[in-house]
């Protein structure tokens, strides 16, 4: 671990709050804690910015309307340079073009987190923005295959899995919240926590609930995330005749408390990084069925802390539910299983590899 203070400029300008955003403040300000001074240049406004603020996290406002946005690369810049900065962290793709741009003929070194396991995009603009980063860090492994599989060297790629909070007290949603959301008191319940987007495949989800209710009748599920595919989402439930089943709640910041109260918590994706809800789950012993997309099979153990099923695979994934509702034992060994697995996964774990990516790029801007 590095003995001097570094300063570290964190960039991510995405709107609303996910589990990227959520990785970058934690390790943000974890990094102040361990005697680093973390800046955010983030948009402001919106969630990440909130909580930046509450952790009294000093604060570059930037509202990009493109990721190519000269007067925002130009504000970042003049940040880089009355910070001293040492690290210029991009912590999403449309973040990665700023940084670029603003780190140019600046002492400080680029350094990229990579949260997605799908390919980059081959256009001239794609290949530069990621040539000019010194180091990038993948959230799994199947992302830095990923990158390789796109053209990047593979000794400028750091595996740092995402983390947890493992000390984090969560209260338990409310009997009264769930009402509110139209869940059937004592119902069995599945909660999902993601976006309503392609790569998070809802409608897998959704089909899958249909299959899971043929054996456990009266299961309950709430759909936690918005997104461009919720009109999808409510035709295919009004379609499967599944509207007393499966209940969208939209946008919530208290999805780790409604995850808390599940007896299964569920991840659809089609494509993902490690799958940061899967963790989260684990960490509160909830056992866990999803698909094996991108890097949740490095996270979830198949048939030790959750079931796996193929990407796409509707009736294997309700099958999977079903059976962790039907075998009680089976359900309870796996939730047990997930809090013993989750402290690979912490937080600290994550800033200790980060820390050691920044150490070496600084080494060698030093040589």
């Amino acid at each position: 671990m590095t003995t001097s203070a570094l300063s570290i400029v964190h960039v991510d300008t995405e709107r609303g709050w996910r589990g990227g955003e959520r990785q970058a403040f934690w390790l943000a300000e974890r990094l102040v804690r361990l005697g680093h001074r973390s800046i955010m240049a983030v948009r402001p406004g919106e969630p990440l910015a909130g909580k930046a603020e509450e952790a009294k996290l000093p604060i570059v406002p930037l509202s990009p309307f493109s990721e190519m946005d000269i007067l925002a690369a130009m504000t970042l810049r003049r940040a880089i340079i009355n910070e001293d900065a040492d690290i210029v962290h991009a912590h999403s793709g449309h973040a990665v073009a700023l940084a670029a741009l603003a780190s140019m003929g600046t002492r400080a070194r680029m350094v990229l987190t990579r949260r997605v396991s799908f390919p980059l995009k081959r256009n001239p603009a794609s290949l530069w923005k990621y040539a000019r980063a010194d180091a990038m860090i993948a959230v799994c492994r199947a992302t830095a295959d990923a990158l390789v599989a796109s053209g990047i060297e593979s000794a400028r790629i750091t595996v740092a899995y995402s983390g947890v909070d493992l000390t984090r007290v969560i209260p338990p949603a409310s009997p009264e919240t769930l009402t509110s959301l139209g869940v059937v008191a004592g119902a069995p319940l599945i909660v999902m926590v993601a976006a309503l987007v392609g790569h998070k495949d809802p409608l897998t989800f959704v089909r899958a609930m249909d299959v899971a209710r043929r054996t456990v009748p009266g299961v309950q599920a709430l759909m936690v995330g918005e997104g461009e595919l919720r009109p999808d989402v409510e035709r295919e439930i009004a379609a499967l005749g599944l509207g007393g089943c499966v209940h969208l709640a939209g946008y919530r910041t208290d999805a780790d408390s409604l995850m808390s109260v599940a007896n299964v918590v569920a991840l659809s994706s089609s494509d993902d990084g490690i799958g940061g809800v899967v963790i989260d789950a684990m960490s509160f012993g909830k056992p866990v069925a999803a698909t094996a997309a991108g890097g949740i099979p490095e996270a979830v153990a198949n048939g030790e802390t959750g079931l796996l099923a193929p990407i796409g695979d509707a009736p294997a994934l309700g099958s999977a539910i079903a059976r962790l509702l039907t075998d009680r034992a089976l359900a309870e060994r796996m939730g047990a299983n997930g809090i013993r697995r989750a402290p690979l996964f912490s937080i600290d774990n994550t800033v200790t590899r980060t820390l050691e990516v920044y150490e070496r790029v600084l080494a060698a801007r030093s040589r």
